[in-house]
C-alpha cells in the first residue's frame, strides 16, 4: 500500500472491539515511532503502554469521555524536556513537535496493521503526571487508544482542498 492510500484510510476511531492487540503489533508500532525524525536527532520521546485494568482506570480519570473506555490498549506519548532541542534564537523547545511526529508514525503504523487509534490531546496533563508519577521534565503530549475498530469507517469527505501554493511571495 502506498503512503497516500494509507493516510486516506486513517480515521479517528471511538469504538473498539474487546480483542487484545498482539504484542508483535505493539512492537511494530513502537519501532515505527522510534524511526521518526526529530530536531537534531535528539529523540526526546517516551511511550507508556497501558494494558492493565488498574492503569487503564487511572488513564480514564485523565480523560473521562465514555467512548475512551472501550479500547483494550492505550499508548501515552511523553516528551523529555531534558533531551529535547531548543532553538537558540528564541528558546523554542521542540519536544512537543518531535513527540507529535513520532506519534503520527505510530498512528499510521497502527492503520497499516488494521488497528484503530484516536489522537487525544484534551486530557488533564497535571492529573496524568500525578497519577503516573511523572517527573517535572516529562511532559504528557498525547494519548491514543489502540484496538480493532468495532465498525467500518466511512471515507472522510470534509477535508479542505489543497490551497493555491503556486504564488511566490
Amino acid at each position: 500500500m502506498n503512503l497516500l492510500t494509507l493516510i486516506s484510510q486513517r480515521r479517528s476511531i471511538r469504538q473498539y472491539l474487546p480483542d487484545e492487540v498482539e504484542q508483535e503489533k505493539v512492537d511494530y508500532l513502537l519501532e515505527c515511532a522510534r524511526l521518526a525524525p526529530s530536531a537534531v536527532n535528539y529523540q526526546p520521546w517516551k511511550f507508556i503502554i497501558v494494558r492493565s485494568p488498574e492503569k487503564k482506570s487511572l488513564l480514564h480519570q485523565c480523560y473521562s469521555r465514555k467512548w475512551f473506555t472501550s479500547a483494550p490498549l492505550y499508548i501515552m506519548a511523553l516528551g523529555d524536556t531534558t533531551q529535547s532541542w531548543k532553538r537558540s534564537s528564541d528558546g523554542k523547545d521542540h519536544c512537543d513537535i518531535d513527540v507529535a511526529i513520532a506519534m503520527e508514525h505510530l498512528i499510521l503504523a497502527a492503520t497499516e496493521k488494521g488497528l484503530g487509534t484516536c489522537w487525544v490531546c484534551n486530557f488533564d496533563t497535571n492529573l496524568c503526571r500525578q497519577l503516573f508519577n511523572l517527573p517535572e521534565h516529562i511532559i504528557p503530549v498525547a494519548i491514543t487508544p489502540i484496538g480493532y475498530p468495532a465498525q467500518r469507517q466511512e471515507q472522510i469527505s470534509d477535508r479542505k482542498m489543497t490551497p493555491d501554493i503556486s504564488k511566490i511571495i
